[in-house]
């Protein structure tokens, strides 16, 4: 049975402990609900757990425009919870098995983003010319362009990018790495949650790429979020960058699971 709230407490109080039951593979929901505990703008959302024989087993969340999260859903509470959101589902993330349950359910999306979440197993550290640093609020507008050429290559956007890197920037969650002086790459680097820190967005610009400067800043964020954040660092890629795939397996990350991003519509 699906109960439903749109308070973030309340939310907290009953699938919180479940989604710490696994909190690697439920990273997403447990930043997502730490942001919102700490200010991050939302409207409308929507929370929900999955409950069977009187026990959780099962959480979503929803915060506009980002998509329906069912990273933490069983196969089996995917029809009702369809059919208690009327089918209004235009974009959805989560495990493939749960993601093909709702393709399943109303068809073919008008977009599929395969993606694969690593955990890093053991740091090999790159070498390459630069160093790594925090970001200072003098980065704020090359940030935000990185942010939104990130968004344009990847054909996802996420809500007010300059809300968001202000908010990331102010928070310690953007890393910079240098060469020459000038920044070159960047990477977000969340709080850690569970324990767990993740890594993304990582970005280089078109004109500094293969140089190793996307591999040194991911490797450079993953010492900061090991050193006084969190006991593991995870990470999402989309595999249809092989490129990218390769570079965080170089430095030590491992897969963990496959999921989907799904849209409906334009």
């Amino acid at each position: 049975m699906w109960t439903f709230t749109s308070d973030t407490e309340e939310y907290a109080a009953v699938a919180e402990p479940f989604l710490l039951g696994d909190p690697v593979r439920n990273t997403v929901a447990l930043t997502v609900l730490a942001g919102l505990r700490a200010g991050m703008p939302v409207n409308d959302p929507l929370f929900g757990w999955w409950t069977t024989g009187g026990e959780v087993g099962g959480a979503f969340f929803h915060t506009p425009p980002s998509p329906l999260g069912l990273f933490a859903v069983p196969v089996e509470a995917v029809v009702p919870l369809v059919e208690a959101l009327n089918g209004d589902v235009a974009t959805v993330v989560g495990p493939l098995e749960v993601t093909a349950e709702v393709t399943r359910l109303l068809g073919d999306p008008a977009r599929v983003v395969s993606e694969r979440l690593y955990r890093l197993a053991k740091l090999d550290v790159p070498r390459v010319p630069g160093r790594g640093r925090l970001a200072v609020p003098g980065d704020f507008p090359l940030l935000v362009s990185w942010y939104q050429a990130f968004g344009d290559e990847v054909q996802m956007r996420d809500g007010d990018v300059v809300e968001r890197v202000s908010r990331r920037l102010t928070g310690g969650e953007l890393i910079l790495w240098e060469d020459d002086g000038a920044p070159v790459s960047f990477a977000g680097l969340s709080p850690a949650a569970g324990g767990v820190c993740r890594i993304g967005p990582v970005y280089t610009p078109p004109s500094r790429r293969r140089r190793g400067y996307g591999a040194a800043v991911t490797a450079y964020a993953t010492q900061v979020g090991l050193a006084g954040r969190g006991d593991h660092v995870v990470l999402f890629t989309d595999l249809d960058n092989p490129t990218s795939n390769a570079i965080y397996q170089a430095i030590g990350y491992e897969p963990v699971a496959d999921y989907a991003h799904i849209t409906y519509g334009g």
